[in-house]
């Protein structure tokens, strides 16, 4: 890290993120509507075609911390950081499967979050809250990891991270400012020009680091060097003692992406299903940008980067290779990249706790009046909870946590994903799976220092698994042995509000 402010990269990331700021606030007025109205704040009034989903669909799920994250990882471990490229291609096929439906319940509905799909589903408001509850506490750590996205870029200018505290204020106002005036609105406007830039950096970076470091043969040669000289020895290939740990982690990332409220919200927001299809075929395009990012992380052990955290490694290269002005660029894309995903997820979890908690259980649940004005208060505060989590706990804190978000979410798969399906299902069968699965995927994280592999033990010997698939199979059987053995004692159960035809909507 630079130990002076270079001015010149800071002057460009300045007068970017002043660009966005613009676009941000100005963005109410684009496809004017009440935005008192909860519809049109968080979901932006169903009103998205193709092309706008596409940009917001990428801002949301390739966030700045992807940028950061991916290579730091690839950096650090070799070979199982490519997970991330395996699992991204994977969830695409299940979202155009699964999406549509959702979208079509919730358009002839109302709904604006999948626990008011839950709710009308299975009627059931304690299914509901967990699900919300849920998605808020996966939430908060995510966007966390957004604000240290945007806090890592600001150090690697030369502010060092124990000042870079106002600069990451001022963007944290700029966000809150534009999200609390044109909810999703918001973002949206803003993703086309985030992707503009990080699609810049990339096509960019590799061109110019191949050409500097002896093509991709040098690149890769001396990563494997590198690597190997590790303590404990990594590797570009997968050793087989890593083949399930990978399989299940591809598995279970790729099942919980679209679980997330923020993927959700950016989904209900398209114009119909169809718009959400054609994304699913899309998306993959956003797949081979993160091949290309993911390569960074070799491309920073050619360089001989050196740093004292792994979040350092893009912005430290980025930094040490270019000039001032283009290192100042590609910072911008970064930090506006969190920008994007920052401003979903906190309006995402806003809409779930006024829908699902004030709504449910402090307001008359026919007014809709004051929700937006809710949401608005919520997604603030929300991002102020994420904001003094970044500023007062260690950034590891925030990636452990986020660790847990995804064995947390991938447990509403059952009530959320299959409740698109089928009503076999019970209820309270899923509400005991959801806790077991909570309990036993924390539990095991927990005891292996918050980290996301498992040692699982089978048959006499050990098997090195995602926690989080492990808890959602034994949350599936016991949701299974549960609504047999209800089914068995009790024939009652609640109405379910919607029908077969419901989900066809096009």
């Amino acid at each position: 890290m630079r130990s002076q402010v270079d001015w010149v990269a800071t002057t460009i990331f300045a007068l970017l993120l002043a660009l966005v700021a613009v676009i941000g606030f100005l963005a109410s007025r684009w496809k004017r509507a009440d935005l008192h109205a909860l519809e049109e704040w968080g979901l932006a009034g169903r009103r998205f075609g193709t092309l706008i989903t596409w940009f917001l669909l990428g801002g949301d799920l390739f966030t700045a911390y992807t940028v950061i994250a991916v290579p730091a990882l690839i950096y650090g471990t070799g070979a199982p950081g490519f997970f991330a490229l395996a699992y991204a291609a994977l969830t695409f096929p299940f979202a155009f499967i699964a999406m549509p439906r959702l979208w079509s319940v919730c358009k002839q509905h109302g709904y604006v979050t999948a626990a008011d799909f839950v709710r009308g589903r299975y009627g059931s408001h304690w299914l509901a809250l967990a699900i919300a509850a849920t998605g808020i506490l996966a939430t908060v750590p995510y966007l966390a990891l957004q604000l240290i996205g945007i806090q890592v870029s600001v150090a690697a200018l030369g502010f060092g991270h124990t000042h870079s505290s106002v600069p990451l204020l001022i963007a944290f106002a700029i966000l809150g400012g534009y999200t609390w005036k044109g909810g999703l609105r918001a973002p949206a406007s803003i993703a086309l020009v985030k992707d503009v830039l990080i699609y810049t950096v990339v096509f960019v970076a590799i061109i110019y680091f191949p050409c500097k470091l002896g093509g991709y043969e040098g690149i890769f040669d001396a990563a494997a060097h590198s690597l190997a000289a590790r303590q404990p020895p990594s590797s570009l290939l997968l050793h087989s003692e890593q083949y399930v740990s990978y399989a299940t982690l591809v598995l279970g990332s790729a099942l919980a992406l679209f679980l997330y409220p923020h993927s959700i919200t950016a989904v209900l927001s398209s114009s119909s299903a169809t718009v959400i299809r054609r994304n699913c075929v899309y998306m993959p395009a956003y797949t081979f940008l993160l091949g290309l990012i993911a390569l960074l992380g070799y491309c920073a052990l050619a360089s001989g980067v050196s740093v004292a955290s792994s979040n350092d490694v893009v912005p430290a290269l980025f930094m040490r290779t270019f000039p001032s002005w283009f290192g100042g660029f590609c910072l911008a894309a970064i930090a506006i990249g969190a920008l994007v995903p920052a401003a979903i997820m906190s309006i995402a979890a806003g809409n779930l706790f006024t829908r699902n908690v004030y709504r449910e259980y402090f307001a008359d649940r026919r007014s809709g009046d004051r929700d937006a004005g809710i949401a608005k208060a919520l997604s603030l505060l929300i991002g102020t909870c994420a904001l003094l989590f970044v500023l007062l706990a260690p950034p590891e804190y925030s990636i452990n946590l986020q660790l847990l978000g995804g064995i947390w979410i991938l447990q509403t798969f059952p009530a959320v994903v299959l409740g698109l399906f089928t009503r076999w299902f019970r209820s309270d069968a899923l509400i005991a799976g959801w806790l077991v699965g909570m309990l036993t995927g924390t539990v095991m994280s927990i005891s292996h220092h918050l980290t996301a592999i498992y040692p699982l033990r089978v048959a006499g010997s050990t098997v090195f698994a995602y926690a989080a698939v492990d808890a959602l199979v034994l949350n599936l059987v016991i949701a299974s042995l549960g609504t047999v053995l209800g089914n068995a004692l009790m024939n009652s159960r609640a109405d379910d509000q919607t029908t077969a035809v419901d989900y066809e909507l096009a």
